[in-house]
This record gives C-alpha cells, structure tokens and sequence, in this order.
C-alpha cells in the first residue's frame, strides 16, 4: 500500500494547491484498492452487485438453430431470382420439442417462434408474407433471402465462454442473461460499507429549534441518496461538533466499521476548526485546492484505527460543491473500491442557449437544463444563480454542464458538454 507521498511523487503535474480535476482522479485510481470479500448470492439478490470473477456460460445461447418467426422454413436454396416458390406443407413444429420429421425438397415446415429447425432448413418466411394455396404454401419473390429468420447455436454465446466479465455491475439485462444459462447463483464482492457525517457547530440535525447563525444540515441527506443510489451500505453518524474529542471519535468508529468515510465541511484552506488537524493526527491525508468550480478544497487519504484503514474523502461544506464533487471524484473512486470497472458518466454535446463567462485555467461544473428544440438539436441553459449554496439549483436541473479547464467564455450557440443526472442522481 503506498503511501500519499509516494502517489503523489508518481503523479507527473502534481500540485495540491491548484490540482486539475484530471490530476484528482488518477491520484485516487492509485490510492484505492478494491475489497477482497465475495460472496454468493441468488439472481434475484445480485441486483446491483458487481461481478467478482467472470461467468462462464455452461450451454450455448440459443442451444439449438431455431426459427426467429412464426412462419413456414424451408430449404433456402430452391429460392430463385424473380419466382414465386410453391411449398408443400409437412407439418408442424411448436416450441419446446423437436418435431420428428423428415422435409424432402419442394416441401417446407409450418413452424411456430423458438422451435427448433430440422437439419437441411435454413430459411424462414413469415407467416404474413405467403400465400396460402389448399395445403400448399406460395412464397412470393424477393420477399425472403436464404438464412433469414433462422437463430443460429451460440450465435448469443457459444458454451465455455464469458458471458459476463469480472468488475460488471449486474443490471437488470445482466441478471436475465445469468438466468438464461441456467445458473441460481453469482460471486459477486461484498457490498462496501461507506460511513458519514457532517462537521461543524452551525449545523443543525432535522428536529433541532432554529437558532442563529446555524443551518439546517442538508448534506446528510444528498449523501445519503448519492451512497444508496450506489448500492453500499451506508453508516449515518450524523453531525459532530468542532470539539477534537468528539471528531477524534468520529472517526475512529468510522474507521473500525467502515471501508470509507465521507465527511462534509472543515477541510478549506482557512479553517480554524479542528476537523483537519484531526485528519492528520489519525492518519495519512493530502489537502487540496482543486482547480474547479464549485469545490475547490477537499482532503483525500487513510485513517487508520485498530489495524485497519479506511479510505477518506473529506468535502467541502456547501451542499452544491458536495454533489458536484462526489460525483467528479468520490463516485468513481468507490466503484473502483466496489471492485467495479468505473463507469464514466455520459457527455452530450449541446448547444449553449446563452453566454456563459468562464476564466481558464479550472474546470466549471455549472448547472444546468438541456431540452430537444423544434430543429431537434438539444439546447442547454443554465439554472441561474450558480452560488455553491443554492441546493435548489440541483433540484432544478437535469444535468451539469461541463467547461474544460482551458475553456474559455462561452458564446450563444458554441457547443458545449452536458454530464446528464438520469440514472446517477
């Protein structure tokens, strides 16, 4: 296990007081190391899961060539170029057992969807395409081609290979596909456990009197959202005061029950609290200053209690700059903790429907709606004020638009990068 010196010292363009968004996620790829436990669990408990070695199919998909129509097969070769094709009909075959018989040449097989196809049938025409003569079938020209309408053995995975890689997060297609071979049961990791609390005395827990110059903790909760979207268990630990004794508690329980610990508040530069210096006494933690917006200061590193070490990612204060950088930097650090290959998050391009100002030299993170116009391109607007502290602005969006650290002001029209919420947050 490295070090933060030695990552750091890795790391080419390393500056923690003015780390590119680039720089923060190669550095946590190099601090996090992913859980080791695994466990087998039914398909129907496996949702969300993610694969702790690869599964290897035992049949072949489909097991046999089988008719992809409800229609009549035949022997593709008797097609020809610009003829009708008359076909007497030798039976039919149904889904979920061979039909025993034999069909000789001008003679098809009435077939139903997923029965099997007899040696020497290759072609299937469907039902609607023909022309029903007595007891004989007429397939018009052009309406079909040799091969078509046939599923062939193992066209969708052929037995003995992978059907599903190690680090594979098990979606809703996934699980259907583990029942499709037959299999009850996956090993998959176990599911990490994520501590959190909020630091400071102005925050106020839900049920506490309105006093001033405190707020209400709102972080607590869009972590906890962000954590459950995720599928970890997450440990509240609620709010903890400015008081080294309770901070120092904190996060030693954190640390003996959890593989990391989240924390929001008390890592800026000028802080007189006792939250970073707590973090240093306890274990091995770099402090930044991340050339974003908004989140510019966060502290990554271990703390380490009885033995054992959690990973930690301490946020800014600011309910906004907590969203924005769990879902830059900490959501793709825990996939990787997760034992999951990290999913990077989709980026569509849009048009920007205003003037956005923007300095380069940091990465800008600003909220925003992206919506289809008549034309059918897509637009993407802001949500107007863009303070870290107006949570409400999260609410009203549905997505982040992306400025790339060297990027410039932004003209009407010129196209920018839209990081989409759906299916994140």
């Amino acid at each position: 296990m490295k070090s933060i010196e030695q990552i750091a010292a890795a790391l080419q363009g390393y500056d923690p007081q003015a780390l590119s968004t680039e720089r923060v996620n190669e550095f946590l790829a190099r601090l996090v190391e992913p859980v080791s436990g695994t466990e087998n669990l039914g398909v129907f408990d496996a949702l969300d899961r993610v694969l702790a070695r690869d599964v290897v199919s035992p049949i072949s998909v489909p097991p046999h060539d089988n008719s992809a129509m409800d229609g009549f097969a035949f022997h593709g070769a008797q097609l020809r170029p610009g003829e009708s094709l008359h076909l007497r009909v030798a039976g039919t075959a149904f889904a979920g057992k061979a039909w025993g018989g034999t069909v000789g040449a001008g003679e098809c097989l009435k077939i139903m969807t997923g029965a099997i196809l007899p040696a020497g049938l290759d072609t299937v025409v469907p039902l609607e395409f023909v022309n029903i003569e007595g007891d004989t079938v007429v397939v018009p020209p052009g309406v079909v081609r040799t091969g078509d309408n046939r599923r062939l053995l193992g066209e969708d995975i052929m037995a003995g290979e992978p059907a599903l890689r190690q680090g594979q997060t098990l979606g809703p297609a996934a699980l259907g596909l583990v029942a499709s071979l037959g299999l009850p049961t996956v090993n998959v990791f176990r599911r990490i456990q994520v501590a959190y609390f909020s630091t400071g005395d102005e925050i106020l827990s839900l049920g506490e009197a309105p006093r001033e110059g405190a707020v209400y903790d709102s972080n607590r909760y869009t972590v906890f959202g962000l954590l459950t979207r995720m599928g970890v268990e997450v440990i509240d630990m609620g709010v903890v005061r400015d008081e080294p004794a309770a901070l120092e508690a904190a996060f030693r329980e954190a640390a003996a029950r959890a593989d990391a610990i989240i924390t929001s508040g008390g890592v800026s530069m000028g802080e007189a609290d006792h939250t970073k210096a707590m973090m240093k006494q306890l274990g091995d933690v770099a402090f930044w200053r991340i050339a974003m917006r908004p989140g510019r200061p966060m502290a990554v590193g271990r703390i380490v209690e009885g033995g054992k070490s959690a990973v930690l990612f301490g946020l800014p204060g600011n309910p906004v700059a907590v969203m924005v950088t769990f879902l830059a930097f900490v959501r793709p650090a825990l996939q990787l903790l997760m034992g999951a290959k990290v999913q990077a998050p989709v980026l569509l391009q849009a048009r920007s429907g205003e003037a956005l100002r923007k300095k380069p030299g940091r990465t800008e993170y600003q909220r925003g709606t992206v919506v289809r116009e008549a034309d059918g391109s897509l637009v993407a607007r802001t949500t107007g004020n863009q303070g870290s502290g107006v949570l409400s602005s999260m609410v009203q969006a549905n997505g982040l638009i992306v400025l790339r650290h060297e990027q410039g002001n932004v003209a009407v029209g010129d196209t920018v990068e839209v990081m989409l919420f759906d299916g994140v947050i």
